[in-house]
C-alpha cells in the first residue's frame, strides 16, 4: 500500500517501522517482511532510491567509467594505436547516466511499491519512543523503529564558504557541461573521484587537502600512488594547506590559503565543495525517544544496531562506522533480524572491505595493520608492485602494489591491501580468504592463471609462505 502523506492514514499501528527507504531500510524492511507482515517504510525523499542509486555509487562509478574509456583513448599511442581525436560530448554522457541510473532506480521504486509492506511518503519525528507524527499530523505508533535516514553534504566552517558558493557532488554527477575549471576542497572518496573524473573529461582541476595527504581512509603508502598517479595525469594537488578565504568574483571562484609557509590564491569556474558528509540525524525528534547521538552526529549503537533506547535501532550512514552500501545492508538486516526476535549475527568488521574508485584504484580487506598493531597481534607482511608483474606492464597499469597480512602462527590471512588497476575487482580473492580463515598455504593450491592480474597475489603469498617455512 502507497499511502500519501496528504491523506488521511487509517492503519496506525505497525510491529515494526522503517525511516528511510535507502539501502539499509529496504534491506531491513524486506528482512523483517520474512516474519511479519505489519511493516512499513516511511520516506520523505523527493524520489524514490537512496543515496547509493541515485546520487552515490551508482551515478559516479558510470561517469567514472565513462573517464576511464576517455582516458584509455588518450593514451593509444602508448599501444602503437593512432586515435587522432578523443574528447567528451558531456550532454551524451548526461543522457547516458540518466538513462542508466533511471532504470536503478524505477527498480527500486517497484520494490518499495510493490505492496510486500505499506510506504508513507513523509517525514517523521518521533513524540516519544513509540510514536512518529506524519506531515499531515497523523501519528503512527510501532513495537520497533529502524532510523536509516542517510547523510547529507557537509559545509563546515570555512570563512566564506556557503550553500550557494559552492556546488556539491549532486550537482557534479549531474552535469551536462564540461567546466573549463574546477576547484576541488578536500581529498576524501568523493573529492579524488570525482576530481580525477573532472579532470580526465578536460576541466582544470584544482584539488586542495587539508591534511599532508589524500584518502585518509586508505594507508599513507595507498594515498602517495594516487597522488603521484594525480599529478602525472595534470591535477594541480595541495596538500597540507589551511584555507583563509573564499570569496566570489563575478562568476568565478577565488579560494586563499596557506601552504608550505606561503600564501597562495587560485580561482576557477566552479568551487566543489567536497568536504565530507554528515549524519542526517536533526529533524527527527530523537531526543524525544531517548536516542543518544554521538559527537560525530551518528546514531549510538550496539552490536545488534539498536540506538540507547533498545526499540529503536539505526543503520547504515547515519550510523556508521562505515559508510559503505553492503555494510549498510548487512546492519539494516542484523537489526530487523534482532527486532523479529531472532537471534542475528553481529556485523563482522574484521571482514570489512573497502574501495576506492580512483585510477589506480585502491581496495582493502580485513583487519588493518594499525588494527593489528594495537590488538598485540603478532603477523608477517609481503608486498609486490604492478611495475614489475607481466600483465599490468603489458596494460601500461603500473602504478600500485599489492600487500597481505597473516599471522605468524599459521599464515591466516588477516588482510589484504591492492593498490593499482582494477584493485576494486582483485581484492575478493583477499576477501573469501579472510572470510574464511584460509591460510597462504591454502591459496598457494589454487590454479592462478598467468597472465592475469590476479595472479601477482603469488608472490607475496609465496613470501610469506617461505617466511613461515624457516620457522618450522
Amino acid at each position: 500500500m502507497i499511502i500519501n502523506d496528504r491523506k488521511e492514514f487509517v492503519k496506525k499501528n505497525f510491529e515494526f517501522i522503517v525511516i528511510g527507504g535507502g539501502s539499509a531500510g529496504y534491506a531491513a524492511a524486506n528482512t523483517y517482511r520474512e516474519t511479519s507482515e505489519n511493516v512499513a517504510v516511511v520516506d520523505s525523499s523527493a524520489e524514490l532510491g537512496g543515496l547509493c542509486i541515485l546520487r552515490g555509487c551508482m551515478p559516479s562509478k558510470t561517469l567514472l567509467y565513462i573517464a576511464d574509456v576517455l582516458h584509455h583513448a588518450r593514451q593509444g599511442a602508448k599501444f602503437g594505436l593512432n586515435i587522432p581525436t578523443a574528447t567528451a560530448d558531456m550532454a551524451a554522457v548526461h543522457e547516458r547516466k540518466k538513462r542508466i541510473i533511471g532504470e536503478f532506480a524505477e527498480y527500486r521504486a517497484n520494490q518499495l511499491q510493490g505492496g510486500k509492506f505499506d510506504l508513507i511518503r513523509s517525514s517523521a519525528h518521533f513524540m516519544d519512543e513509540k510514536t512518529i507524527r506524519l506531515d499531515n499530523g497523523d501519528e503512527l505508533t510501532a513495537d520497533a523503529f529502524l532510523v536509516s535516514t542517510g547523510s547529507v553534504v557537509n559545509f563546515p566552517p570555512l570563512p566564506g564558504l556557503e550553500k550557494d558558493s559552492a556546488i556539491i557532488s549532486d550537482n557534479v554527477l549531474d552535469l551536462d557541461h564540461l567546466p573549463e575549471s574546477v576547484i576541488v576542497l578536500g581529498g576524501g572518496v568523493v573529492a579524488c573521484e570525482l576530481a580525477q573524473f573532472l579532470n580526465r573529461m578536460g576541466s582544470k582541476v584544482i584539488q586542495i587537502q587539508r591534511s599532508a595527504t589524500i584518502l585518509k581512509e586508505g594507508s599513507p603508502e595507498a594515498a602517495q600512488v594516487v597522488m603521484q598517479a594525480f599529478r602525472d595525469e595534470g591535477i594541480e594537488l595541495h596538500t597540507g594547506t589551511k584555507i583563509t578565504g573564499i570569496e566570489k568574483i563575478g562568476d568565478r571562484s577565488r579560494v586563499t590559503f596557506q601552504a608550505n609557509g606561503a600564501e597562495i590564491t587560485k580561482e576557477a569556474a566552479y568551487l566543489f565543495n567536497a568536504l565530507g558528509r554528515k549524519p542526517n540525524t536533526s529533524n527527527l525528534g530523537l531526543e524525544h525517544a531517548g536516542v543518544e547521538l554521538l559527537r560525530s552526529g551518528h546514531i549510538k549503537t550496539n552490536a545488534l544496531q539498536q540506538s540507547s533506547n533498545p526499540r529503536i535501532y539505526a543503520a547504515g550512514d547515519c550510523a556508521g562506522p562505515h559508510e559503505i552500501v553492503h555494510v549498510a545492508i548487512l546492519q539494516g538486516e542484523v537489526a530487523a533480524r534482532h527486532a523479529a526476535g531472532l537471534n542475528p549475527d553481529q556485523v563482522n568488521y574484521n571482514h570489512l572491505t573497502k574501495v576506492i574508485f580512483t585510477d589506480p584504484q585502491v581496495a582493502a580487506t580485513g583487519i588493518p595493520e594499525t588494527d593489528l598493531n594495537a590488538r598485540n597481534v603478532a603477523f608477517l607482511t609481503a608486498d609486490y608492485p604492478f611495475d614489475d608483474h607481466g600483465k599490468s606492464i603489458l596494460m601500461e597499469a603500473k602504478y600500485g602494489y599489492v600487500k597481505i597480512w597473516a599471522d605468524k602462527a599459521a599464515g591466516v590471512v588477516l588482510g589484504a591491501e591492492c593498490v593499482g588497476k582494477d584493485a576494486g575487482e582483485l581484492i575478493h580473492s583477499m576477501t573469501v580468504a579472510v572470510a574464511l580463515r584460509a591460510t597462504v598455504f591454502d591459496l598457494l593450491k589454487a590454479h592462478w592463471y598467468h597472465p592475469t592480474l590476479s595472479e601477482i597475489w603469488t608472490y607475496p603469498l609465496e613470501e610469506i609462505a617461505d617466511e613461515l617455512k624457516k620457522r618450522d
